[in-house]
């Protein structure tokens, strides 16, 4: 165990990212699983957490030993892997952004009760954007980050609370016209990319690790031990499996079976996640568990616009140095606010554009598959970066991270290929 004090100084980025990944991948695709399935999908959930944990691990371990965040590793790659890196997160971005900001108004129009309001769905997106892009623009996600970090604890206090009393009720009695679903036929196949793909999140988000340990760095004003910067990651990253197989097991017990759809609509499907605490705790949670998960969700978006914003920044100023040279000290500041703005304005158009599905599912499935299908070269990238090479031989991660980086590409790369096939 690393001496606490400074354990305390390196802690925050582990905790960010389990905060990235309860959103959408937690409350909306394993509760969709366990629900639709059974646990029938946990074998994926599983095996998604087990192979991918390494190259997000990676993104801190990287962090840790050089000080530079594994973006500028890309440049030691080549241009090419730099350039790679920033034209699939502008492909993805707006997608992924879309999916995280409309699964978030969907909670707050429930916490609220906008629901049914005719002008609520897009009015509660540009508030949910417009509030991410002011904190972030002004600077004050820090405070934000503090709070976001006390709604975690009590989300996942609840939600231990509640996965606990569901395995004590056993799961409900399945209507008499079930007929169980094969999660090995065309829905469940169907279902497994997209799950997957945001399992415990995507895997290019790794260099937000990086670049979020820097920033702690910063802060803290402590350049904490390779340990220390470990165990901060596997305190988030243990956390969000754990919570992932909760919420499958939740969704299994309560609605699998019963003859009850998840609704499509977002604000809908959100009362619903909450009904599956309220119906184990009790009523009188409502109003505690409504304000946790769209307030954790709310933290989740925040995150995923911080992480987008930083990274666009990064790999701009190492793609184009000389603009940046030319005038540091206004062009550097201004692009993060200026790659904010940016990814505010597509994400509202983006949504706008899907609204007429009333299914806000479209655009998860669509964030889900594209970043799965880029998850292999950015897998391969982050391990070649922790060898010896890059990080020096005290940073080079052990032979069983190794062997399990190998088989994480094998992994993503097989089902990669097979949804591919399987879709042309």
């Amino acid at each position: 165990m690393p001496n606490k004090k400074n354990l305390l100084k390196a802690m925050g980025p582990g905790i960010l990212f389990a905060s990235t990944a309860i959103g959408v991948s937690h409350l909306v695709q394993s509760t969709k699983a366990g629900a639709g399935f059974g646990f029938g999908l946990l074998w994926a959930i599983l095996l998604a957490n087990l192979f991918k944990y390494p190259f997000f691990e990676y993104g801190s371990r990287y962090a840790n030993a050089t000080g530079k965040s594994i973006i500028d590793g890309y440049q030691q790659l080549g241009r090419w892997a730099l350039w790679f890196y920033f034209i699939i997160t502008i492909v993805s971005m707006f997608f992924v952004c879309a999916a995280v900001g409309k699964v978030t108004s969907g909670f707050m129009e429930n916490l609220f009760g906008m629901g049914h309001h005719l002008y609520w769905p897009m009015t509660t997106t540009a508030l949910v954007l417009g509030i991410c892009g002011t904190i972030l623009i002004s600077g004050r996600y820090n405070l934000l980050d503090t709070l976001i970090k006390i709604i975690g604890i009590v989300l996942l206090l609840s939600t231990l609370i509640a996965f606990t009393l569901t395995l004590i009720n056993g799961p409900l009695p399945k209507t008499a016209v079930f007929i169980e679903v094969d999660p090995w036929g065309a829905a469940g196949l169907a279902f497994l990319i997209p799950l997957m793909g945001w399992m415990p999140t995507a895997v290019d988000l790794s260099t937000w690790n990086s670049l979020w340990t820097i920033e702690r760095i910063k802060q803290t004003g402590y350049r904490p031990k390779l340990k220390e910067t470990l165990f901060d990651f596997n305190f988030g990253y243990i956390t969000s499996a754990l919570l992932s197989i909760c919420f499958v097991t939740m969704g299994a017990y309560m609605l699998y079976g019963t003859g009850f759809e998840m609704p499509k609509a977002s604000d809908e499907f959100a009362g619903s996640v909450v009904g599956l605490y309220t119906e184990v705790i009790g009523s009188w949670s409502y109003i505690i568990i409504a304000a946790a998960t769209f307030s954790i969700m709310f933290g989740t978006c925040i995150a995923v616009f911080d992480g987008y914003g930083r990274a666009l920044k990064r790999s701009s100023e190492l793609l184009f140095p000389i603009m940046i040279k030319n005038n540091e000290s206004n062009i550097s500041k201004s692009l993060y606010p200026l790659f904010i703005g940016i990814l505010i304005s597509g994400t509202f158009l983006l949504i706008w554009s899907f609204e007429g599905t009333g299914d806000f599912g479209i655009l998860v499935n669509i964030a889900t598959i594209i970043s799965f299908l880029i998850a292999p070269v950015i897998a391969i990238f982050n391990f070649i970066l922790v060898q010896e090479k890059y990080i020096g031989k005290e940073a080079t991660p052990p032979l069983w991270m190794s062997i399990l980086s190998y088989l994480g590409i094998l992994f993503l790369t097989g089902f990669s290929v097979y949804y591919l096939v399987s879709l042309f």
